[in-house]
């Protein structure tokens, strides 16, 4: 997911004023990954300003409120309140899908002593070499291995681009095809097409913490999040 908004297309019963599932890219659904990927405390802390159903808010407060005198020298309160999901980048919104960090290049180096090379190697070309005491500035060549370079150039997130998916109400993902879409019409019983229509939505940070809240609360995640508010867009 990038700082830009997503567009979602959402299949939608009329009758019954529900989203029978969105068709949905690559971004929206690696999102949808990488919730599961979020600590306890990362979840509190992005719901911290609406209750949160059960103990989790009250406990979050609770700490957040305790004097540090109490936390051991070698930890801090934000070990819990602030922790960092599995593939932080600090220059990224939390909510939001982070891209592997930019690449930095490691340089190496070796003493300048000429009369032998000694087997030590540093990042810090103002570092002594512990044999012969000469200065280690003298830069070497990294060689980086087929497996890295191959990790370094490939597709970032969870799931595959090159593949639409169907989401459904309840956040259930499967690849889109129209086998999928006709057996889930089945097993909802839905029979008529005229009372399906189609809405074009935005999903960006707001809708992606009310979608964290509702998933946490019930099984119509979609409904909740794209149908429910006052200011609804026709469906058409």
């Amino acid at each position: 997911m990038t700082n830009s908004e997503i567009t979602l297309k959402l299949l939608v019963d009329k009758r019954d004023r529900k989203v029978v599932f969105a068709e949905a890219n690559k971004d929206f659904v690696d999102f949808l990954f990488y919730i599961l990927t979020l600590p306890i405390g990362i979840i509190t802390k992005l719901l911290a300003k609406d209750p949160l159903p059960g103990s989790l808010g009250d406990l979050y407060q609770s700490i957040e409120n305790l004097n540090d005198t109490y936390i051991l020298q070698n930890k801090t309160k934000d070990t819990v309140l602030d922790p960092k999901p599995l593939s932080y980048n600090p220059n990224q919104d939390l909510l939001l899908i982070p891209k592997d960090l930019p690449t930095i290049k490691r340089r190496f180096y070796m003493c300048t002593y000429t009369g032998r090379r000694c087997k030590y190697v540093t990042e810090d070309p103002k570092s002594v070499c512990p044999s012969c005491r000469y200065v280690m500035s003298d830069e070497v060549t990294h060689v980086v291995p087929e497996a890295d370079k191959e990790a370094a150039t490939a597709e970032v997130g969870f799931v595959k681009g090159v593949v639409t998916y169907m989401v459904m109400d309840d956040l259930a993902v499967q690849p889109m095809s129209t086998i999928s879409a006709i057996s889930l019409l089945n097993k909802l019983s839905i029979k008529e097409v005229c009372v399906l229509g189609e809405k074009e939505v935005h999903f960006g940070m707001a809708e992606g913490l009310k979608l964290l809240k509702a998933s946490l609360e019930c099984k119509n995640v979609l409904t909740r999040v794209f149908l429910d508010s006052e200011d609804q867009v026709k469906i058409v």
